[in-house]
C-alpha cells in the first residue's frame, strides 16, 4: 500500500489542486468564449459576407459523391479559431490592463516636511523658505 501513500501525497500537493481548478475554470471559460464567437461574432461575420455558410463549401473533384473536397468545414474551423484567438487576446489584454492599474506604485514624493516648522517644502530644498532653518540632506 505504499503506492496509496504516494498517491495521497501527489494529490494533496498544492500545484495539483491549482491545476485541477484551472482545468475546471478553463472548461467553463471555453463555454463563454465559444458562445461569444458563435452567438455574437459569427452572425456579424455572416452579415458581412452576405450569409455565406462556409461549412457548406465543397469542390467536386469527380463524378462520385465521395470525390468531393469539403474545404468549407476547414475554412469555418480556421475562421472560428481566429475569432476565438482574437477574443482571448482582447480578454487577456483587458485583464493585464486592470492588473497593471492595481500594481502601479505611487509616484515618488516631490515634497518633504521641514523638521522644525513642519511646513511642506520641496524635497531637494536645503533651507526651509518659511522658517529659514538649514535642512540636512
Amino acid at each position: 500500500m505504499r503506492w496509496m501513500k504516494e498517491f495521497k501525497e501527489f494529490i494533496s500537493r498544492g500545484n495539483v489542486m491549482d491545476m485541477a481548478v484551472g482545468v475546471i475554470i478553463g472548461g467553463a471559460f471555453t463555454g463563454i468564449v465559444n458562445s461569444l464567437v458563435n452567438d455574437v461574432f459569427m452572425p456579424v461575420l455572416g452579415l458581412l459576407t452576405g450569409g455565406v455558410n462556409f461549412s457548406a463549401l465543397v469542390l467536386q473533384m469527380g463524378p462520385g459523391e465521395e470525390d468531393v473536397l469539403r474545404y468549407g468545414g476547414f475554412l469555418a474551423a480556421v475562421i472560428n479559431f481566429l475569432l476565438i484567438a482574437l477574443v482571448l487576446f482582447l480578454l487577456v489584454k483587458a485583464m493585464n490592463r486592470l492588473r497593471r492599474r492595481k500594481e502601479e506604485p505611487a509616484p515618488p514624493a516631490s515634497t518633504k516636511v521641514c523638521p522644525y516648522c513642519k511646513t511642506e517644502i520641496d524635497k531637494d530644498a536645503t533651507r526651509c523658505p518659511h522658517c529659514t532653518s538649514q535642512i540636512d540632506g
